[in-house]
């Protein structure tokens, strides 16, 4: 088996969803903007060799999805957000963890932003990813 840390990365930066959020009734009136970060673990040497995109991770076809299921989703917590994203990333067939840093404007009086990291790794790895490794 291939170390899971001996992998390439691929990164999406302030991906801006919009989306039903939250636990009190304001929050709930209409859509919230979510802010997302992700980092792959994948192995895109294929690719890099071939400059085909069906040997990587596409993505913007990967930005689409997610930004369609957070139109459609109804989460009160981000940490079930988060969760639902972290497997959308995880069935592309290449990725072996996903790092998702979620934030959530106007949450907390005084704070631009709250939010939550979580770090997932395929199931047959049998392992998480140490969270140090990928900072």
């Amino acid at each position: 088996m291939e170390d899971i840390y001996s992998t390439d990365k691929i990164f999406i930066n302030n991906l801006e969803v919009e989306t039903t959020i939250g636990i009190y009734d304001w929050e709930r009136e209409a859509p919230r903007p979510l802010f997302l970060n992700l980092e792959i673990g994948c192995n895109i040497s294929k690719a890099s060799i071939s400059d085909e995109i069906n040997d990587t991770i596409d993505y913007d076809k990967l930005s689409k999805e997610i930004t369609a299921f957070a139109t459609n989703a109804d989460y009160q917590l981000i940490e079930s957000f988060a969760e639902a994203v972290t497997q959308i990333a995880l069935s592309y067939n290449s990725v072996k963890w996903v790092k998702v840093e979620l934030s959530k404007p106007g949450a907390v009086e005084n704070a631009k932003h709250v939010g939550i990291s979580i770090l997932r790794a395929q199931p047959q790895t049998n392992q998480q990813p140490d969270i140090s490794e990928l900072i």
